[in-house]
């Protein structure tokens, strides 16, 4: 590996890995690395006044990480080769199910379900303690509906702390909004066109680098692409300076996958961990695997809870995701309510913590409860994720994704679907506002591949 060479420090393409230092330090007590000897050296560097002297001990420091050992009592096994994946499976928790039916109505479902889930969480993503409360005084608890403009009064905007002005409301677009939970299945299904389904992980940095702007890309994102564009290669864009390599980015990013291989949860994951790779290592990449593969499986499935355990299938079941979303699935088997759930989740991790906040894991076990806890039902579960808080736009369109697979367009009510209009706007130079069927066609077309 080469020695990193940071952007300069002013650069609108830098990560600033020097005040993440804290988000690194969590990321090595979750993947029990021997940290805790230099925590102290850490957040000292962290707390320095910016300078280039910060950058450089900083940069000695993410040397560093990579080469530290793991603790010996440490128990999940969790390797980021695909070979040791596959290996540490609990296939047994899928069986191949019936060929699909209505597959152009499961496909869409998935789609307007996506994109819907995400109008949904979009306008809260960020807010923490004031979202129940916001909700209440809004008549929309439990939630139920989407947020509007037309909520906003201004005693209302007057109570609260979150930003609700600046945000975009079902009733004042035109179509669904830019978003970097919709703007990757455009670019998959873009990568899929060019490269076909034997696309490799290079093949989508490469596509990363040419086809939308650095702000397309977020976290691990932005730091694998500052990797790429200073010449790294994949899978060395992951971990170089990456503090948030397990967080919920890949995760957010395979549902195309699950799309264009219905039934197929193998496969599904197997292209799923091609993209993750370039940005994850471990549960973040367990979490796009875990995500695609579910939704390949919704497409011949009865229920949620058998498409969840149909992605379970292709991640390590030596894993903490595996270990964590089985506990949840055990607490709904013994009668734990949404309410119950939702505790259970934010005792567990601090939504006012930035590394528990976009966690794979945290937000992996909010999908699986919305999942468990919405009967199947589409408004249900998605509102059910967004009102669980954390990475709520991310939250409610994976969710979306999935029920819309499982229950076809016809199970989605048309209020969800109006304020789409048919069009949605993305990043993806070319592709900056696109028809909704055509992306439909163009997945049907990609199955027969």
């Amino acid at each position: 590996m080469k020695k990193f060479i940071p952007a300069p420090l002013d650069s609108g393409l830098f990560v600033d890995y020097a005040n993440e230092l804290n988000n690194e330090y969590e990321q090595c007590l979750d993947e029990g690395l021997e940290i805790e000897q230099y925590k102290d050296l850490l957040f000292t560097i962290k707390n320095m006044p910016k300078s280039e002297f910060k950058e450089k001990l900083a940069d000695t420091v993410g040397e560093m990480i990579p080469n530290l050992p793991q603790k010996p009592d440490f128990p999940y096994n969790e390797p980021s080769e695909l070979y040791e994946i596959k290996s540490l499976r609990n296939t047994s928790l899928w069986t191949a199910k019936k060929d699909v039916t209505d597959l152009e109505k499961k496909i869409a479902g998935a789609w307007h379900g996506r994109i819907s889930g995400c109008l949904l969480g979009k306008p809260i993503e960020g807010i923490r303690d004031e979202l129940i409360p916001f909700l209440k005084d809004t008549n929309n608890y439990p939630m139920h509906r989407y947020i509007t403009r037309a909520d906003l009064t201004e005693d209302i905007l007057s109570k609260y702390e979150y930003d609700f002005r600046s945000k975009c409301y079902p009733d004042n677009i035109e179509c669904a909004p830019v978003d970097d939970d919709t703007n990757y299945p455009v670019l998959y299904q873009q990568i899929i066109e060019k490269y076909s389904r034997d696309f490799s992980s290079d093949n989508v940095m490469s596509e990363w680098l040419v086809s939308q702007p650095v702000t397309a890309y977020y976290t691990a994102e932005r730091a694998a692409y500052v990797n790429a564009f200073l010449g790294y290669k994949t899978p060395d864009t992951a971990v170089i300076q990456n503090p948030y390599r397990e967080w919920i980015g890949a995760q957010i990013r395979g549902d195309y996958f699950g799309y264009i291989n219905p039934g197929e949860p193998e496969k599904a994951a197997t292209m799923a961990f091609k993209d993750a790779c370039v940005s994850h290592i471990k549960n973040g990449i367990y979490g796009e695997m875990w995500a695609s593969a579910m939704i390949a499986c919704a497409a011949v499935c009865d229920t949620a809870k058998e498409a969840i355990l149909g992605g379970l299938s292709q991640i390590p079941s030596t894993s903490r995701l595996y270990k964590e979303i089985t506990e949840i699935i055990e607490k709904h088997e013994n009668g734990a309510t949404l309410d119950d759930l939702y505790k259970f989740i934010h005792t567990k991790y601090n939504h006012y913590n930035s590394h528990h906040w976009c966690h794979t894991i945290s937000n992996a076990l909010i999908v699986t409860t919305a999942l468990l806890c919405g009967d199947d039902d589409f408004g249900k579960s998605v509102c059910m994720a967004a009102q669980c808080g954390f990475d709520t736009d991310c939250n409610a369109a994976t969710v979306g994704s999935v029920v819309g697979m499982l229950k076809g367009i016809d199970a989605i009510d048309e209020y969800w679907i109006k304020p789409l209009n048919g069009k949605l706007k993305t990043q993806v130079f070319g592709c900056e506002c696109v028809n909704i069927q055509a992306l439909i066609d163009t997945t049907l077309k990609h199955i027969t591949i």
